[in-house]
Protein backbone atom coordinates (compact mmCIF):
# COMPACT_ATOMS: atom_id res chain seq x y z
CA UNK A 1 0.00 0.00 0.00
CA UNK A 2 1.09 3.48 -0.94
CA UNK A 3 1.74 5.75 1.77
CA UNK A 4 -0.23 8.85 1.96
CA UNK A 5 2.61 10.92 2.65
CA UNK A 6 6.43 9.99 1.75
CA UNK A 7 9.46 11.84 2.16
CA UNK A 8 13.20 10.71 1.59
CA UNK A 9 16.50 11.79 2.49
CA UNK A 10 15.72 15.02 3.47
CA UNK A 11 18.53 17.37 4.17
CA UNK A 12 18.59 20.82 5.66
CA UNK A 13 21.25 23.00 6.65
CA UNK A 14 20.39 26.16 8.89
CA UNK A 15 23.40 28.70 10.03
CA UNK A 16 24.15 28.41 13.58
CA UNK A 17 26.10 30.67 16.11
CA UNK A 18 28.89 28.10 15.69
CA UNK A 19 28.19 28.21 11.87
CA UNK A 20 26.38 26.09 9.63
CA UNK A 21 23.96 22.86 11.27
CA UNK A 22 22.32 19.98 9.35
CA UNK A 23 19.13 19.53 11.40
CA UNK A 24 18.11 16.98 9.15
CA UNK A 25 20.88 14.86 8.16
CA UNK A 26 19.10 12.32 5.25
CA UNK A 27 16.11 12.02 7.11
CA UNK A 28 13.37 9.46 5.81
CA UNK A 29 9.76 9.06 6.65
CA UNK A 30 6.21 7.50 5.51
CA UNK A 31 2.81 8.64 6.89
CA UNK A 32 -0.42 6.17 6.47
CA UNK A 33 -3.65 7.13 6.19
CA UNK A 34 -5.54 6.79 9.69
CA UNK A 35 -1.98 7.75 11.58
CA UNK A 36 -1.28 10.30 13.85
CA UNK A 37 2.61 10.32 14.26
CA UNK A 38 4.56 12.67 17.03
CA UNK A 39 8.32 13.90 16.90
CA UNK A 40 9.40 14.61 19.80
CA UNK A 41 13.26 15.52 20.91
CA UNK A 42 15.96 18.03 22.22
CA UNK A 43 14.94 22.19 21.61
CA UNK A 44 16.49 23.22 18.59
CA UNK A 45 16.48 19.55 17.16
CA UNK A 46 15.70 20.41 14.18
CA UNK A 47 11.38 19.07 14.71
CA UNK A 48 9.74 22.59 13.07
CA UNK A 49 12.23 22.57 10.11
CA UNK A 50 11.58 18.68 9.68
CA UNK A 51 7.62 20.33 9.05
CA UNK A 52 8.71 23.33 7.24
CA UNK A 53 10.29 21.01 5.09
CA UNK A 54 7.16 18.38 4.65
CA UNK A 55 4.95 21.34 3.91
CA UNK A 56 7.47 22.98 1.10
CA UNK A 57 8.30 26.26 3.01
CA UNK A 58 11.66 25.81 3.03
CA UNK A 59 13.01 25.52 -0.96
CA UNK A 60 16.94 25.53 0.32
CA UNK A 61 16.16 21.54 1.67
CA UNK A 62 17.13 18.46 -0.41
CA UNK A 63 15.49 15.56 -0.72
CA UNK A 64 12.28 14.37 -2.53
CA UNK A 65 8.55 13.96 -1.02
CA UNK A 66 5.44 12.54 -2.65
CA UNK A 67 1.71 12.34 -1.57
CA UNK A 68 -0.03 9.46 -2.30
CA UNK A 69 2.87 8.30 -4.59
CA UNK A 70 2.68 11.48 -7.08
CA UNK A 71 6.39 13.40 -6.22
CA UNK A 72 5.64 16.78 -5.12
CA UNK A 73 7.51 18.37 -8.40
CA UNK A 74 4.45 17.34 -10.16
CA UNK A 75 1.67 19.28 -7.63
CA UNK A 76 1.94 23.56 -7.47
CA UNK A 77 3.42 24.73 -4.24
CA UNK A 78 0.12 26.48 -3.80
CA UNK A 79 -2.20 23.20 -4.18
CA UNK A 80 0.72 21.11 -1.77
CA UNK A 81 0.12 23.33 0.92
CA UNK A 82 -3.60 23.00 0.60
CA UNK A 83 -3.41 19.29 0.91
CA UNK A 84 -0.36 19.32 2.94
CA UNK A 85 -1.56 21.60 5.71
CA UNK A 86 0.66 23.40 8.45
CA UNK A 87 -0.10 24.56 11.40
CA UNK A 88 2.93 26.93 13.20
CA UNK A 89 3.51 27.55 16.25
CA UNK A 90 2.38 30.33 16.94
CA UNK A 91 0.16 31.20 14.57
CA UNK A 92 -1.06 34.79 13.83
CA UNK A 93 -5.17 36.01 13.54
CA UNK A 94 -6.10 38.75 11.21
CA UNK A 95 -7.65 42.01 12.09
CA UNK A 96 -11.28 41.58 11.99
CA UNK A 97 -13.65 38.76 13.79
CA UNK A 98 -13.59 35.41 14.94
CA UNK A 99 -15.78 34.02 11.50
CA UNK A 100 -13.22 36.48 9.08
CA UNK A 101 -10.36 34.53 10.49
CA UNK A 102 -12.77 30.79 9.98
CA UNK A 103 -13.51 31.77 6.61
CA UNK A 104 -9.66 33.51 5.78
CA UNK A 105 -8.48 30.52 3.47
CA UNK A 106 -12.01 30.82 1.41
CA UNK A 107 -10.56 34.07 0.21
CA UNK A 108 -7.29 32.95 -1.31
CA UNK A 109 -7.09 32.28 -5.04
CA UNK A 110 -6.58 28.61 -4.35
CA UNK A 111 -10.07 28.17 -2.83
CA UNK A 112 -11.71 31.03 -5.19
CA UNK A 113 -14.00 28.32 -6.32
CA UNK A 114 -14.61 26.24 -3.55
CA UNK A 115 -17.96 26.64 -0.69
CA UNK A 116 -16.79 28.37 2.60
CA UNK A 117 -18.42 26.58 5.92
CA UNK A 118 -21.52 27.86 6.95
CA UNK A 119 -22.07 29.52 10.28
CA UNK A 120 -23.39 26.53 11.53
CA UNK A 121 -20.39 24.77 10.62
CA UNK A 122 -18.52 27.21 12.17
CA UNK A 123 -20.25 26.76 15.47
CA UNK A 124 -19.97 23.41 16.16
CA UNK A 125 -16.67 23.50 15.35
CA UNK A 126 -15.87 25.82 17.94
CA UNK A 127 -18.28 24.56 20.22
CA UNK A 128 -16.87 20.85 19.96
CA UNK A 129 -12.95 22.87 20.70
CA UNK A 130 -14.41 24.81 23.64
CA UNK A 131 -14.05 28.01 22.37
CA UNK A 132 -16.82 30.43 23.70
CA UNK A 133 -16.94 33.18 21.36
CA UNK A 134 -19.28 34.36 19.25
CA UNK A 135 -18.22 34.31 15.50
CA UNK A 136 -18.77 38.24 15.35
CA UNK A 137 -16.43 38.80 18.42
CA UNK A 138 -13.25 41.30 17.67
CA UNK A 139 -10.43 38.45 17.03
CA UNK A 140 -8.05 40.48 19.20
CA UNK A 141 -10.11 39.92 22.27
CA UNK A 142 -9.34 36.26 22.28
CA UNK A 143 -7.16 34.72 24.63
CA UNK A 144 -4.18 32.67 23.71
CA UNK A 145 -5.03 29.74 24.13
CA UNK A 146 -8.62 30.78 21.90
CA UNK A 147 -6.60 32.34 19.09
CA UNK A 148 -4.36 28.22 19.18
CA UNK A 149 -7.84 26.88 18.86
CA UNK A 150 -9.50 29.08 16.12
CA UNK A 151 -6.20 28.49 14.33
CA UNK A 152 -6.66 24.85 14.55
CA UNK A 153 -10.15 24.78 13.51
CA UNK A 154 -9.49 27.28 10.49
CA UNK A 155 -6.75 24.75 8.95
CA UNK A 156 -9.16 21.67 9.73
CA UNK A 157 -11.85 23.62 7.93
CA UNK A 158 -9.70 23.33 5.02
CA UNK A 159 -9.78 19.80 4.61
CA UNK A 160 -6.49 18.79 3.96
CA UNK A 161 -4.79 15.16 3.39
CA UNK A 162 -1.98 16.03 5.75
CA UNK A 163 -1.46 17.77 9.03
CA UNK A 164 1.33 19.24 10.18
CA UNK A 165 0.72 20.56 13.74
CA UNK A 166 3.72 22.43 15.60
CA UNK A 167 3.13 21.92 19.22
CA UNK A 168 -0.85 22.51 18.42
CA UNK A 169 -1.66 22.19 22.79
CA UNK A 170 1.78 23.95 23.72
CA UNK A 171 -0.75 26.99 24.66
CA UNK A 172 -3.57 24.70 26.76
CA UNK A 173 -4.80 23.52 29.63
CA UNK A 174 -5.70 19.84 29.27
CA UNK A 175 -9.14 20.08 29.07
CA UNK A 176 -8.77 22.25 25.65
CA UNK A 177 -5.68 19.80 24.73
CA UNK A 178 -8.03 16.45 25.01
CA UNK A 179 -10.42 18.48 22.86
CA UNK A 180 -8.06 19.25 20.20
CA UNK A 181 -6.77 15.52 20.33
CA UNK A 182 -10.27 14.45 19.72
CA UNK A 183 -10.71 16.25 16.34
CA UNK A 184 -7.22 15.24 15.12
CA UNK A 185 -8.31 11.89 16.07
CA UNK A 186 -11.30 12.22 14.20
CA UNK A 187 -9.47 13.58 10.80
CA UNK A 188 -7.42 10.57 10.73
CA UNK A 189 -10.04 8.00 11.60
CA UNK A 190 -11.72 9.64 8.21
CA UNK A 191 -8.36 8.59 6.40
CA UNK A 192 -5.94 11.71 7.11
CA UNK A 193 -2.57 11.65 8.62
CA UNK A 194 -1.03 14.18 11.38
CA UNK A 195 2.50 14.62 12.27
CA UNK A 196 2.83 16.65 15.43
CA UNK A 197 5.75 18.47 17.55
CA UNK A 198 5.07 17.52 21.12
CA UNK A 199 6.04 18.41 24.31
CA UNK A 200 2.86 17.73 26.02
CA UNK A 201 2.02 14.10 28.15
CA UNK A 202 1.29 11.48 26.04
CA UNK A 203 -2.73 11.32 25.17
CA UNK A 204 -2.94 8.35 23.72
CA UNK A 205 -3.89 9.12 20.13
CA UNK A 206 -0.34 8.57 18.30
CA UNK A 207 0.14 5.18 17.04
CA UNK A 208 3.99 6.59 16.66
CA UNK A 209 6.69 8.37 18.28
CA UNK A 210 10.03 9.25 16.72
CA UNK A 211 12.72 11.51 17.78
CA UNK A 212 14.79 13.98 16.00
CA UNK A 213 18.29 13.98 17.34
CA UNK A 214 21.33 14.87 16.11
CA UNK A 215 19.91 15.50 12.32
CA UNK A 216 18.59 11.13 12.47
CA UNK A 217 14.89 10.22 13.02
CA UNK A 218 14.56 6.91 15.21
CA UNK A 219 11.62 5.51 16.75
CA UNK A 220 11.21 6.55 20.44
CA UNK A 221 8.96 4.69 22.64
CA UNK A 222 6.50 6.95 24.41
CA UNK A 223 5.77 5.48 28.33
CA UNK A 224 3.33 3.10 29.03
CA UNK A 225 1.35 5.86 31.54
CA UNK A 226 0.88 9.96 30.36
CA UNK A 227 3.70 11.71 32.00
CA UNK A 228 3.16 14.80 34.16
CA UNK A 229 3.58 17.77 32.68
CA UNK A 230 7.07 18.30 31.81
CA UNK A 231 7.80 21.90 33.20
CA UNK A 232 10.26 22.84 30.31
CA UNK A 233 7.93 22.26 27.79
CA UNK A 234 7.62 26.02 26.86
CA UNK A 235 11.84 26.10 26.32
Amino acid sequence: MTALLQARDLTAVLAGDAGDVRVLDGVSLSLDSGEVVDFVGPSGSGKSTLLRTLARLLPAATGSVSLEGLPAEEIVPQEWRNLVALLPQKPVLVVGTVRDNLLLPWSLHVRRHAAAPTDSALEDGLARLGVDAALDRDASRLSVGQVARVAFLRTLLTAPRVLLLDEPDAALDDISADAVAEMIASFAAAGGAVARVRHHRPDGIASRRLRLEGGALTPDAAPATPAAPDPEAAT
